[in-house]
């Protein structure tokens, strides 16, 4: 008798749905109002580094490979009035950073660590360098 219940209670829920509204969101383009803030990374170890943009609602952007030896950019946008960092994405869209790490590549997740994005309103970041290496397990990563 249970399974009769649940069977019907699947078999109707469509049936109960709801209408979803939906609005328009507006996002931002282009970089009006904004500073050019680009970020090198350098890779001073002997492993290849891989680092990564989180993105706003669960989206990351995974950036070029640096070689030992070599380095990666990071192309970002400072927003003075909010303090937010962006990402343009091919259609000129502000896509809101999150955070920026950098590891081990083919176990980045594992060896990552942050790179700290200064996010005072109002403030003017500088471009920045960042240089990477591999310490054990774990990269370590200095500004300068």
């Amino acid at each position: 008798m249970k399974w009769t219940f649940v069977i019907a209670g699947i078999i109707l829920w469509p049936l109960t749905a709801q209408a979803v509204e939906l609005h328009y969101n507006h996002v931002d383009k282009g970089t009006a109002g904004l500073n050019h803030v680009p970020v090198t990374v350098r890779n001073s170890g002997a492993v290849p580094l891989a680092c990564t943009i989180q993105l706003a609602h669960w989206y990351s952007l995974n950036l070029e490979d640096a070689l030992p030896g070599g380095r990666t950019l990071v192309d970002l946008w400072f927003n003075p009035a909010t303090g937010s960092y962006l990402i343009l994405n091919d259609k000129q869209d502000n896509m809101p950073v999150e955070a920026l790490w950098c590891g081990i590549s083919g176990r980045a997740f594992e060896t990552r660590t942050a790179i700290e994005l200064d996010r005072s309103k109002g403030t003017e970041p500088k471009p920045g360098e960042v240089n990477c290496a591999a310490a054990s397990d774990r990269l370590i990563c200095k500004r300068g």
